[in-house]
């Protein structure tokens, strides 16, 4: 790690001092890409500290177009929707904007932002503004515990704020996992901490972090249609260590993430630590016994460390990566002080959310598991790792991945491949070469290609009729939903509707069948 107190220099003066929420901001001239969540707080903040805005974003929907009424009410502010919006950068007044703020996912190549690159207006994120604005007379300003990663970065940014909580810190989940910052921010509990996760997108356009401690889970292709390239995808990753103060928190079965740190421009006395699911060494966070064990943040280190919980304190189905989620959680907490015993309160509080190796149900022997959530062959790895033997529902948008090696490192646990999505040639392809002796069943044959829902009833049909007592039937897709579904959410949904009436048509568990 390199120490470094400086900033990035951006070469606007007036940009550059807007450091706090009482800054000038008066009049400042910004065009907001993008009306979602992240795009909707940011231009609601902005318009609140007096600058003069608009927005734009592609899709002249009815919920964006109350979105835009809510924003025309709250204050003095121009919105664009519909075909074409975001192709160009608009005047703000009849001037040019000083400055873009851009919600995630809005790609770099978009007309608007590639126009504001060529006449060097700065390009900011929702996060980028958060961090400038978090500071404010008269509040106390939250620490930032940052979290990134290709997998598992909702999860553990939800157990680093529920062992925050159980030390008896004021803190709440936001960013990447639905909370905007900037709500956070406005929210009229003043908050100790943020836990806070960051996507690529949002990384890709901050600038001025400086958090107290942060961590890279793991890193996998992931999201290269727009990054580029996975060189480009790790640079964005890595940004998160950028200014870090306290603790640099990376996996070490990951040595991506340990060259990350190693490359981290810091500020003076940040230390690098580090989690693993063995027995640990110096500065590293481990299990011993099936006991998570502190070695980096007590002071007898280097004889001895300290329990912090317990491998079944990690959730429902405890696997690897649900240890290394918690292992991370505990280390960022640790790092910003929190005593041992919140740890495993904190985690044994912890509610996973939906969707993520998710038991729905358990009939005639045979476990049904929901991993929507697994959106990549990195996630679904994850999944069908901890299962032995797996009826795989696979398939949907695959992102510019390939599958070859997540089939080949598995093919011997694959029972079946049931295929949902619309786009399944390169699995297809991948089963074919490393994985020949495993029966492929197409759920789609015959249904229509947009209604997910039928396809997923008909995959649940296909994998009841495969299944037999010991069995694992995972919905792990290793691709996005939108072909199908309109969310993962709405797939894990569709999975579990399915699923829940299957088990209701067989009445349980009565009438078992072997095969």
């Amino acid at each position: 790690m390199r120490a470094s107190n400086a900033n990035p220099v951006l070469g606007d003066e007036r940009l550059e001092a807007l450091t706090t929420w009482d800054s000038d901001w008066a009049g400042l001239r910004v065009v907001v890409v993008g009306i979602g969540v992240s795009g909707f707080a940011a231009a609601d903040t902005l318009i609140e500290l007096g600058a003069r805005v608009v927005v734009v974003d592609g899709r002249d929907s009815e919920e964006n177009r109350y979105k835009a009424q809510t924003l025309g009410i709250v204050g003095a502010v121009d919105t664009v929707l519909g075909a074409g919006a975001t192709d160009s950068l608009p005047d703000v007044e009849g001037e040019r904007p000083e400055l873009v703020v851009t919600s995630p996912g809005i790609r770099p190549d978009t007309g608007a932002l590639a126009q504001a690159v060529e006449e060097r207006v700065q390009i900011w994120g929702d996060v980028e503004l958060a961090w400038r604005v978090r500071e404010r007379a008269g509040r106390p300003t939250a620490e930032w515990l940052c979290i990134t990663g290709t997998n598992g970065k909702t999860t553990t940014v939800g157990m680093t704020a529920s062992i925050l909580q159980a030390g008896g810190l004021k803190a709440i989940a936001v960013g990447n996992v639905g909370t905007p910052i900037l709500d956070a921010l406005r929210d009229p509990v003043a908050y100790d901490v943020l836990a806070v996760e960051l996507s690529s997108y949002q990384l890709h356009w901050s600038y001025s972090l400086a958090p107290l401690a942060s961590a890279v889970l793991n890193i996998a292709e992931d999201h290269l249609d727009w990054h580029g390239d996975y060189a480009n995808y790790q640079a964005d990753k890595s940004r998160v260590y950028a200014g870090t103060r306290v603790a640099c928190v990376y996996n070490a079965a990951v040595e991506e993430t340990e060259r990350m740190v190693e490359d981290a421009e810091v500020q003076e006395g940040c230390r690098a630590v580090s989690f693993t699911t063995d027995t640990p060494y110096l500065s590293q966070l481990g299990v011993v016994d099936g006991l998570l064990v502190d070695r980096a943040f007590v002071p007898e280190r280097k004889t001895s460390a300290a329990e912090l919980a317990s491998v079944r304190d990690t959730g429902e189905l405890p696997t690897r990566h649900t240890v290394e989620n918690a292992l991370a959680a505990a280390a960022l907490c640790r790092a910003a002080g929190v005593e041992p015993v919140a740890v495993r309160d904190g985690l044994r509080a912890y509610e996973p959310g939906a969707h993520r190796i998710q038991p729905v149900a358990t009939t005639h022997g045979v476990l049904w598991v929901n991993d929507t959530k697994a959106t990549n062959p990195h996630a679904t790895a994850a999944s069908l790792g901890s299962f032995d033997p797996v009826i795989w529902i696979a398939g949907g948008l695959s992102k510019g991945v390939r599958y070859e090696e997540l089939v080949a490192a598995h093919a011997g646990r694959l029972k079946a491949v049931v295929l949902i999505g619309t786009d399944t040639a390169g699995l297809l392809e991948a089963l074919a070469a490393q994985a020949p002796d495993v029966p492929v069943h197409r759920a789609g044959e015959g249904l229509a290609e947009d209604d997910g829902a039928a396809v997923m009833r008909r995959a649940v049909e296909i994998s009841h009729g495969l299944a037999t007592r010991g069995d694992t039937v995972l919905l792990a897709p290793a691709a996005a939903s939108f072909d199908q579904f309109a969310s993962y959410g709405a797939r894990g949904d569709a999975f579990i509707a399915a699923v829940t009436q299957l088990v209701e048509g067989l009445g349980g568990d009565e009438g078992e069948r072997e095969r």
